[in-house]
């Protein structure tokens, strides 16, 4: 495989929208942020803390 070619499968395959980061991704509902971001952004895309 190239150096310059994107990774199509495995963990490496993803990363943050936001970002760019590859590690600690926040998948789930198709997010695809890294959770540095998510913990940034979380409420203003409505999700709410609980406790």
């Amino acid at each position: 495989m190239e150096r310059n070619e994107e990774k199509r499968f495995g963990r490496g395959a993803n990363a943050c929208r936001r970002c760019g980061r590859r590690r600690g991704l926040v998948r789930r509902y198709e997010i695809y942020l890294c959770r540095q971001c998510f913990r940034e952004i979380a409420r203003e895309i409505g999700f709410r803390k609980f406790n």
